[in-house]
This record gives structure tokens, C-alpha cells and sequence, in this order.
């Protein structure tokens, strides 16, 4: 028989499979992957049915997508937040027993180098904005103490900037702070507090999306890292509650138990309560 009888023909109905014969081993989980990717693409090409001048403008936008992205700025990752793949992958590796605190994307603000402060000091360096001051309590699911955690924060400022975005405006390791609970599991300290934001618009990714009509908004938070020996590391945001755009968060990160009320009481001005709660961590991870 002639070897092009076994030719698969590359036609409409089976360009998926023509792509993944060619693999030799297909068993391999990159082939897999690719093979699935690449299936995914043919199906939204059968399905939008683009003429040639329209594919050309998509191969456009994934070479500008490149081309903005350099060792300042990561486009790629930008795209992978905003159309929630980022958020996606931490929900499916991360997912905790009813009562923990959840996971979500750490941000592309986050700095390894965070001073550690003492219990109560504030972290406003600057001192501008409305002053906040923030309580919380470290558990585990049992309701006991974790006395060892590390408490990791940082913030956007009073007008929705961090510090390492304005390094000629605002001083080095403003609103960044390292604690580390009482015997209690207890921690507070002061800040001011933070706005939302929106994200970065200038680039290929959010001009394609903000001409499609998509929110590029991020609803005022706090970020924390939470870390103890013996327990799966937490990475969350704390959410302003009274924030009107807690439904359009860019990076998908809002979920009930993270939005808490910033409480203006008159005396001290305005709190914010917050509970984190870790779990074991399971054997080879801890984070």
C-alpha cells in the first residue's frame, strides 16, 4: 500500500488532527498541550472564519505584545491577568478547605527586599493620605494562634500609586512593611488608605481591551503574603468594601471573604479587621 494512503489530508474538518500526528510521541505532556492548544485555536478559526487581512492583524498583535515587553515590563504577563488565565492556574493549584484563607495573584508590585517593622509603627512614610490603621489575627483552622507567622503587606497609595512606580515621589519602601505576630497571632499597624487604580492602558494589551469595551479597573486593596513554618503560604488581598468597582476587578482577585468594611468610628479614625486563616501545610509544599 502507499505510504499516502496513511497521509492524513490537511482540510477544515482535520487540521487538529493533521497538527498532532506529526508528534512522535505523542504521549509526551508537552505534545499533549500542544496539541490541545493549537486544536483550541483551530476551532476559534472555524468558528469566527477571519479572511487573511483580519489573521494578520491578530499575528500583529502578538508581535506588539513582544515587542513591549522587556526586562522593566512584562506584557505577556499583563495579558495572562486580565483575561483571568493568571487567576485561573492559582485557583486550580491552590485550593484550600472551606474556613482558609484563599489565594490570589501576588501583582507585579511586590518586592522581595520589604523592611521588617515593629508592631504598630506605620508604614506611610510619607504620611499622606487618610490615616488607616489595620488589626488582624493569624490562625489556624481550629481557631488556635499561629504566633510564628510573617506578615508581608504593601499598598498603593492615597492616589492609587505604589512606590516603586513614583521612586522620585515617593520614599524607598513607602507603604511596604514585614511583621510578625504577637504569642496571640495578633498583628496591627498603621498606613493610610489605598485607592484603586486602573492598569496599565498604554500597551497593546490594554488598548485592545479598552477598545472592546472592558473594564481595566482595580478596586482599592491591601496585598499580603502570610508565611509560618509548617503551613502553605498565603498570597490575598484585603478588599475596601465600600469600593463601587469591586465587581470589575481586572486580575479576578475579589472573592466575599476577602471584602472587608473600612470603619470610620470617630476616635481613631478609620480600621479595618481582618483574619487569616492557614492550613498544614502537605508534605513537599509549602507555598
Amino acid at each position: 500500500m502507499s505510504r499516502a494512503a496513511d497521509l492524513i489530508t490537511f482540510n477544515e474538518a482535520t487540521s487538529a488532527e493533521a497538527f498532532a500526528s506529526r508528534f512522535g510521541t505523542p504521549d509526551d505532556a508537552t505534545a499533549r498541550l500542544l496539541s490541545a492548544v493549537v486544536g483550541q485555536v483551530h476551532e476559534l478559526i472555524k468558528e469566527f472564519r477571519p479572511t487573511q487581512e483580519q489573521w494578520r492583524k491578530v499575528i500583529d498583535f502578538l508581535t506588539e505584545v513582544g515587542h513591549a515587553s522587556d526586562e522593566r515590563r512584562q506584557e505577556w504577563v499583563l495579558f495572562s491577568d486580565l483575561v483571568g488565565a493568571s487567576a485561573l492556574v492559582e485557583e486550580i493549584n491552590s485550593r484550600r478547605p472551606a474556613g482558609a484563607t484563599p489565594n490570589t495573584i501576588r501583582g507585579p508590585f511586590f518586592r522581595t527586599d520589604t523592611p521588617e517593622r515593629a508592631l504598630g509603627s506605620s508604614i506611610s512614610l510619607d504620611g499622606i493620605g487618610e490615616p488607616l490603621e489595620v488589626e488582624g489575627r493569624v490562625e489556624d483552622l481550629d481557631g488556635l494562634p499561629i504566633p510564628t507567622a510573617e506578615i508581608i503587606t504593601w499598598q498603593a497609595n492615597a492616589e492609587g500609586y505604589y512606590e516603586n512606580q513614583q521612586p522620585d515621589l515617593q520614599p524607598e519602601f513607602n507603604l511596604r512593611g514585614l511583621f510578625r505576630a504577637d504569642p496571640d497571632g495578633r498583628f496591627h499597624y498603621r498606613t493610610v488608605r489605598p485607592a484603586g487604580y486602573g492598569v496599565p492602558g498604554d500597551g497593546p494589551v490594554g488598548r485592545l481591551l479598552a477598545q472592546a469595551g472592558y473594564p481595566l479597573h482595580r478596586p482599592a486593596h491591601l496585598h499580603f503574603v502570610l508565611r509560618a513554618p509548617g503551613f502553605e503560604t498565603i498570597t490575598t488581598h484585603i478588599y475596601d468594601e465600600s469600593d463601587p468597582r469591586l465587581g470589575e476587578d481586572a486580575l479576578f482577585g475579589v472573592r466575599p471573604e476577602l471584602v472587608r468594611p473600612f470603619e470610620t468610628d470617630g476616635r481613631s479614625g478609620t480600621k479595618v479587621s481582618v483574619k487569616f486563616v492557614m492550613i498544614r501545610a502537605r508534605p513537599g509544599k509549602s507555598k
